[in-house]
């Protein structure tokens, strides 16, 4: 399922071309700040929901958004609002005190998981349990606003949820044969996901920590993380395909050097031609063939 770009404004929408609250239409306007959890709503919302991601270029650093103003009067006047939290996307925060509105309804993935906000990881969009309850909870929400189409939400939200299941299924066929399995990584964006597949990730948090939020490493980080490539000591590299610099770059480099498969990774959901089940199952398949045949997925 791909998303229709609005060209020049970074947003993207589905489903229906109005946004804002419950029109007499009955379509209800919804926003999410990442594509992935758009695409969510727009699976379980269907024909009554009119969808806009903010953050969708795969060529945009997520951490360093600066929403515009037709950002800020999307997010103002939807009815239903999907934030990620955990510091991801403080920007929506913002936006929804400038313009409050006792009616909104915002599904925050951090606090429906019960997440502190110390969290260091917060690409909960790979756990493998989190967008089942962000589904149930888009339906609950949509509900409330058209209770007559209760049944329509609930329904879509379990279709998607039964959807996962290959996303399932290659993660415990992945473990099974490679649990323990040592692979690098250049930021945690996949992390969620490689733990529950139970491959070891040798790269240092304190490295991944670093790069995501754009902090100069330290000497002996960087020469740990090549010596991971040089003495051979991981099957993979798993890097993030949204922002390099120089030394991820070298990174690369190093591990094409010593012919180790990198796989590329995302922060927001590539488009077109997927949709967010099979964009996990596309990690997860692309890692399964950088273990078993050493080929490696520089961009899905």
């Amino acid at each position: 399922m791909g998303l229709a770009v609005l060209v020049g404004l970074g947003l993207v929408a589905t489903a229906c071309a109005n946004t804002g609250t419950t029109a007499k239409s009955g379509v209800i306007g919804v926003v999410g700040a990442e594509n992935e959890y758009a695409n969510v709503a727009s699976q379980v919302g269907g024909r009554f929901v009119s969808v806009t991601a903010v953050m969708s270029n795969p060529d945009t650093d997520p951490h360093s958004f600066e929403p515009s103003s037709l950002v800020a009067e999307e997010v103002s006047s939807a009815a239903v609002v999907i934030q990620n939290g955990v510091g991801y996307d403080t920007f929506m925060n913002k936006i929804e005190a400038a313009s409050p509105n006792a009616t909104r309804k915002v599904v925050d993935v951090q606090k429906l998981l019960g997440l502190p906000n110390s969290t260091p990881n917060p690409h909960l969009w790979y756990k493998p349990t989190t967008m089942p309850l962000v589904a149930r909870a888009i339906a609950a929400d949509l509900a409330t606003i058209e209770p007559d189409h209760a049944a329509f939400f609930e329904h879509n939200a379990h279709r998607f949820i039964a959807s996962l299941r290959p996303w399932y299924q290659a993660i415990a066929k992945l473990k099974s044969s490679f649990s323990g399995a040592p692979v690098a990584v250049t930021e945690p964006v996949g992390d969620y996901m490689l733990q529950a597949a139970g491959v070891a990730i040798r790269t240092p948090w304190s490295l991944q920590q670093d790069i995501m939020n754009g902090v100069d490493l330290a000497p002996q980080s960087v020469s740990f993380e090549e010596s991971l490539f040089s003495h051979h000591e991981v099957k993979a590299l798993l890097y993030n395909e949204q922002v390099t610099d120089s030394v991820t770059q070298s990174f690369l480099a190093d591990a094409k050097q010593a012919k180790i498969p990198v796989v590329a990774v995302y922060e927001t959901m590539p488009t077109p031609g997927y949709d967010y089940q099979t964009w996990m199952l596309a990690e997860v398949q692309a890692l399964q063939k950088a273990l078993t045949e050493k080929v490696s997925t520089y961009r899905l």
